[in-house]
């Protein structure tokens, strides 16, 4: 029998069906929002553990197109591969619930979100992951809270609570927060970019450009805010969704497999080499050092008297190595490279390396390398998508590709797809750098980040390089954009709550800390931000500290990064750019019978034409000066010589002429299938090629020629077309 929870929050009506469909399933929700329906489902595998030590969650977020009433684009339309949004969303699902579940759940696990019915103007990515942790909270699972999220927007200088679609198109913030009643567990952010007329004087306006980048403490009062309305929105689902939440199943939990005996050996033993071996600088040969202690291990007396297993000893010494980390960390404020908890790793950039691509920036931050490359394009280049909450098809004229090959870790693996993880590291990089893009620039740009080494912070890697990629490129960006990942150890020892924010963290400290934090920004203010939390969560005090000390880091990445824009010498690559304007009513003109004469101008000098039919703006682009001179004088001579083809105004022909009218027309313009006559009432006529004489003509040109004055009868009339016909015949 379903549970039935019917609840107003945020001034929305929500209804909870719990257990009406999917029933095989460990826990299933409808939630229903006005005219949007989503399902949310959790299987779980008790039988089936796994043998590693990590959650095998896999989360999915699955859009249908008859939630929508409509079928999908393309040749094929069945749904298949995931949008983009659909992965991205599934992303912040997983990364949302992943820290409910208790350390040592082995059991794989599918939370399943699928959109059935859609209001064009709702947050599915809000309404997604409610869904999601509602069907995960009255499941039998090991999960005893509830975690919703809230969208926060700037709309008029004011934040407004889960704002609608439409709204959000006004907002300069879009910052998303999931978390329990008590902690934050994600954030994702943006500055959304705007423009604005200022007078000069009394004849004169400027336009500026606005990044809205948002200072740090803002930034805590909007999460602040979101974080009350989380708050009180648990609060009130965990209470509602009790009467439908069924005994959650005794499992096994997995503890270390390691013997507590051979930890104890370890520690007491070899805690000073293990040490050693992380103070090594280099990645590689620390883990190399690692591996060698646990080879002596099993090497010696106790080793081989208990008859231990490298593989036992390996992660012996990882536990041991974990511990050491975080007490050096917290105890001596000292890390693994020797750093400080606020110093940035050495930094070095190189730009326009690569001869003939566009733009191109090497940059290197300690054993993390990325090479970001820029390509320009024109409005052809932008990548078409849909949305189910969308009419028709989108362009994207800003693409950023983030590639993590194996080689970059040191692992022998080939290059397959593109990975989730890939395609959320380079949407979070294009977050930071789309609002420094000069809202006029109208091209096309993609930026490739290529991952050449990695010891964390990569991402981040890639903000810095894209934007110093932007700028090599000529792209018209009102400021450097810099990131960096900030992390964090809390003291499990004790009670008193102990913590150490770190600045710039390698991967060392991401796998052994407790919170990812990656910030990127302007001198000014904050671009984007994204934030994981491993242990329960993150108090507002400890995230107002980690984002004042990431202020710092990023002032001085950005500091370096003015420096090497400085020395950017274009590449000879860059498209040269011919801008200029033509008669609007000359544009059909240029571009010819079914695009015959833009094509030729295209293929004779080897260049891209970008027209506008209402301004008439003409940009010529291409790798060669000459030819693209000789584009331009041919267009401009297309255009002299060119007849004006004036829009027709809107005539109601019936009301003006009777059929069988003789009326004289004068001859205004010659076509293949016969000739358009300008009437004496208004408007225009078609007289066709076979109702000119009796005879058989092959060309219209051989009787008739422009300004003749031909007598012609009304052969059809219909409200905005007449037909004419020789009066003679």
């Amino acid at each position: 029998m379903s549970t039935i929870c019917e609840l107003e929050l945020n001034n929305k009506k929500e209804v909870f069906e719990f257990d009406k469909v999917a029933k095989q399933s460990n826990g299933s929700v409808l939630l229903t929002v006005g005219k949007t329906v989503l399902m949310a489902t959790v299987v779980s595998e008790f039988d089936n553990p796994v043998s590693e030590d990590f959650t095998p969650l896999t989360v999915q977020y699955i859009e249908k197109n008859y939630a929508a009433a409509k079928f999908a684009g393309g040749f094929m339309k069945r749904e298949g591969k995931q949008s983009e949004f659909e992965t991205l969303t599934s992303r912040v699902i997983d990364r949302s619930l992943r820290p409910l579940f208790p350390k040592g759940y082995v059991y794989p696990t599918t939370i399943t979100v699928m959109v059935l019915s859609v209001d064009m103007d709702i947050d599915l990515q809000v309404l997604a992951l409610n869904a999601a942790s509602a069907a995960l909270f009255v499941s039998d699972l090991p999960v005893n809270k509830s975690v919703c999220s809230a969208r926060i927007g700037k709309i008029d200088g004011n934040l407004v609570v889960n704002p609608s679609l439409s709204q959000m198109q006004n907002s300069t913030l879009d910052l998303y927060i999931a978390g329990t009643s008590s902690e934050l567990l994600m954030i994702e952010m943006k500055a959304i970019s705007t423009q604005e007329m200022v007078e000069v004087d009394l004849e004169s306006f400027t336009k500026i450009h606005n990044i809205n980048d948002i200072s740090e403490s803002e930034l805590v009062d909007a999460i602040a805010l979101a974080s009350k309305v989380i708050t009180n929105t648990n609060t009130t689902y965990e209470k509602s969704f009790e009467l439908a939440k069924v005994e959650m199943v005794d499992v096994e939990l997995m503890s270390s497999l390691v013997e507590d005996s051979l930890l104890e050996y370890v520690k007491s033993n070899y805690s000073d080499k293990i040490k050693d071996a992380i103070k090594v600088m280099a990645k590689k040969e620390r883990y190399s050092g690692l591996k060698d202690i646990a080879k002596v291990i099993i090497a010696d007396e106790f080793g081989t008297t208990n008859e231990i297993e490298l593989k036992d000893a390996v992660q012996a010494v990882e536990i041991v190595k974990k511990e050491i980390v975080r007490n050096m960390i917290i105890d001596e404020k000292l890390r693994a490279d020797g750093r400080t908890p606020t110093q940035v790793r050495p930094i070095s950039i190189e730009t326009n390396i690569l001869p003939s691509a566009h733009s191109s920036c090497l940059f290197t931050r300690g054993e993390t390398q990325a090479l970001v490359v820029a390509t320009l394009g024109n409005n052809k280049d932008a990548q078409m998508y849909e949305r189910l909450t969308t009419k028709g098809t989108l362009n994207d004229s800003f693409m950023v590709h983030y590639n993590f090959p194996g080689f970059s870790v040191g692992e022998a693996k080939p290059i397959f797809g593109v990975s989730r993880r890939e395609l959320g590291h380079g949407n979070l990089a294009k977050r930071a750098l789309e609002s420094s893009i000069d809202k006029d620039y109208t091209d096309t740009i993609r930026l490739v980040s290529e991952i050449f080494e990695s010891n964390g912070s990569s991402s981040m890697a890639t903000v810095c390089g894209g934007s110093l990629s932007l700028k090599a490129a000529g792209v018209p960006v009102h400021s450097l954009v810099a990131g960096v990942a900030m992390g964090g150890v809390f003291d499990d020892r004790d009670e008193e709550g102990k913590y150490v924010v770190l600045t710039d963290i390698m991967g060392l400290e991401d796998h052994d800390g407790d919170m990812d934090f990656k910030v990127t920004g302007t001198l000014n203010g904050i671009t984007a931000l994204q934030m994981d939390i491993k242990l329960g969560g993150i108090a507002l005090d400890v995230l107002k500290e980690a984002l004042d000390q990431a202020k710092d880091g990023r002032v001085h990445i950005l500091e370096l990064m003015e420096d090497a824009a400085k020395d950017i010498v274009p590449s000879d690559a860059l498209p040269l750019v011919e801008q200029f304007s033509i008669d609007p009513t000359k544009v059909l003109a240029v571009i010819g019978k079914a695009g015959s004469v833009i094509r030729e101008i295209i293929e004779k000098w080897g260049v891209s034409i970008d027209l506008d039919k209402e301004s008439g703006n003409v940009k010529i682009t291409g790798d060669n000066k000459d030819n693209i001179l000789g584009a331009v004088e041919h267009v401009k001579n297309v255009s002299s010589n060119a007849r004006s083809f004036k829009k027709k105004e809107t005539i109601d022909f019936e009301k003006l002429y009777n059929v069988d009218d003789i009326l004289d027309g004068k001859v205004v313009r010659i076509v293949d299938f016969g000739a358009f006559l300008e009437l004496p009432k208004g408007g225009e006529g078609l007289l066709h090629i076979s109702k000119i004489a009796k005879h058989r003509i092959n060309n219209v040109k051989d009787v008739l020629s422009e300004n003749d004055i031909v007598s012609v009868k009304v052969l059809k009339i219909s409200k905005d077309r007449i037909e004419l016909i020789s009066s003679s015949l």
